[in-house]
C-alpha cells in the first residue's frame, strides 16, 4: 500500500511541479503533498526564429536563454497587460471610458520583450496604442485605468485619456500618426549630447510607415549616428487597410535604406528581447540608428469604434490566437521544460484578475478633476501664469 501511495505521489508531483522529496502525509487513499518548487528547472535554452537582416553581416542569436524568474516575470507582465486591456474593452462598452481607445491585446510580447532588453534609464516613445508601454515603464494598472476613465488619480490626472500617458523616460502616447518618430530622434540626440550611454526606442505602426516625417528622421539619425532604435510594430493592418493594400513594399525593416534593419517575430517575447538587445548594443557602440520590424497582431480592432471583422475574418483572428498567442507560447515553453507548474500559472492569473478588479473599482469611484484644474500643468516647473479662456475676458490660472 505504501509503495502504491509513493507511486501516486510521484505522479502528482510530475503533474503539478511539486517536490517529490517534500513531506507527504497519507490520509486513507488521499495523498497530501507539501508545496515546494525546488525541483523546477532554473534555466533553459530555447531555439528562436532567425531574424531577417538588412545591411548587417550578422544578427541576433537563434537561441535564447531563459531563467525561471525571467519567464514568470514576462508571463506576469503580458498577462497583466492582457487583463487590463480586456477590462478597458468592457468599460468602454459600458460607456465609462469615452473618446478614443486603442487596445494592445495580442501585441504583449513586443512591450515585454523590449522592456526586458533595455534599461529603465533608456527612453521610449510610441503612438496612441500606449497602454502596454505605460505599464512596462512603471505606471500601475490603477493609474492607467483611472486615466482612461478621466479621474484625478490617473497618470495624467485624468486629462490625457487613452492616447496621452507619460512616465519618467516615457514620452507617450502620441495622437498624430507618425509624429512621435521625429520626437524620438530628438530624444536620441539628447542622449548623444548628454553622453549617458542611453538609447531611445521610437515605436510606430505599419500605418505610419509611409509618413514622410519618418524618412526625414531616418536621414538625420543616420547623418548624426544617433542612438535611436526605430521600431515598426507591424500588426498587419493600418486601421482597416491591410499592409499589402497600403504599401508597395511591406519590408518595413528595409525602409531605412542606408540604415541597418531586422525583421523579428513579434509574437515571441524571447525573439523580441534578443533582437532589442542586439539593436541596443549596436546603438551604444556608436554605430548609429537601427530599424526593427516586429511582426505582430492585434486581436481587437484598430480602435474601440472598429469591430475589427469587416476587413478580416473571425477565423483569421482565431488562428493567430490558437497558433501564435504570445502568452500561451511562453507558458507552453516553460511547462514543457518543467520551469513552472499549471497550478502556479493559475495562481498568477487569479492574482492579476484581483489586481485589475481592484484597479477598476478605483477607476470608477475616484472623482473627476474639478474645472478649476483645467489649465494646470501646461508647462513643467513654471510659476503660475494666466491662460485665456473661451473669450478674451475670461482668464484661467495655470500652475505646474
Amino acid at each position: 500500500m505504501k509503495t502504491m501511495l509513493a507511486i501516486i505521489s510521484n505522479a502528482l508531483c510530475r503533474m503539478t511541479g511539486r517536490n517529490a522529496g517534500a513531506q507527504t502525509v497519507s490520509e486513507g487513499a488521499r495523498v497530501v503533498v507539501s508545496r515546494s518548487f525546488a525541483d523546477f528547472t532554473p534555466q533553459a535554452t530555447f531555439d528562436i526564429k532567425k531574424c531577417d537582416l538588412h545591411r548587417l553581416e550578422e544578427g541576433p542569436p537563434v537561441k535564447a536563454e531563459l531563467t525561471r524568474e525571467q519567464g514568470l516575470q514576462y508571463y506576469r507582465t503580458m498577462q497583466t497587460v492582457r487583463r487590463m486591456e480586456l477590462k478597458a474593452d468592457q468599460l468602454y462598452k459600458q460607456k465609462i471610458i469615452r473618446g478614443f481607445c486603442h487596445l494592445y491585446d495580442g501585441q504583449e510580447a513586443c512591450a515585454a520583450g523590449i522592456e526586458a532588453a533595455i534599461n529603465p534609464s533608456d527612453h521610449l516613445i510610441t503612438a496612441y496604442r500606449a497602454h502596454g508601454y505605460t505599464y512596462t515603464r512603471g505606471v500601475s494598472v490603477k493609474e492607467i485605468l483611472a486615466e482612461l476613465t478621466g479621474r484625478r488619480g490617473g497618470v495624467a490626472k485624468g486629462k490625457g485619456g487613452s492616447m496621452h500617458m507619460y512616465a519618467p523616460h516615457f514620452y507617450g502616447g502620441n495622437g498624430i500618426v507618425g509624429a512621435q518618430v521625429p520626437l524620438g530622434a530628438g530624444i536620441a540626440l539628447a542622449c548623444q549630447y548628454q553622453g549617458k550611454n542611453q538609447v531611445c526606442v521610437t515605436l510606430y505602426g505599419d500605418g505610419a510607415a509611409n509618413q514622410g516625417q519618418l524618412f526625414e528622421s531616418y536621414n538625420m539619425a543616420a547623418l548624426w549616428k544617433l542612438p535611436c532604435i526605430f521600431i515598426c510594430e507591424n500588426n498587419k493592418y493600418g486601421m482597416g487597410t491591410s499592409v499589402e493594400r497600403a504599401a508597395a513594399s511591406t519590408d518595413y525593416y528595409k525602409r531605412g535604406d542606408f540604415i541597418p534593419g531586422l525583421r523579428v517575430d513579434g509574437m515571441d517575447v524571447l525573439c523580441v528581447r534578443e533582437a532589442t538587445q542586439f539593436a541596443a548594443d549596436h546603438c551604444r557602440a556608436g554605430k548609429g540608428p537601427i530599424i526593427m520590424e516586429l511582426q505582430t497582431y492585434r486581436y481587437h480592432g484598430h480602435s474601440m469604434s472598429d469591430p475589427g471583422v469587416s476587413y478580416r475574418t473571425r477565423e483569421e483572428i482565431q488562428e493567430v490566437r490558437s497558433k501564435s498567442d504570445p502568452i500561451s507560447m511562453l507558458k507552453e515553453r516553460m511547462l514543457s521544460h518543467n520551469m513552472a507548474s499549471v497550478e502556479e500559472f493559475k495562481e498568477i492569473d487569479i492574482e492579476i484578475r484581483k489586481q485589475v478588479e481592484e484597479a477598476t473599482q478605483f477607476a470608477t469611484s475616484d472623482p473627476e478633476p474639478p474645472l478649476e484644474e483645467l489649465c494646470n500643468h501646461i508647462f513643467s516647473k513654471n510659476p503660475p501664469l494666466e491662460v485665456r479662456g473661451t473669450s478674451p475676458w475670461s482668464k484661467l490660472k495655470s500652475v505646474s
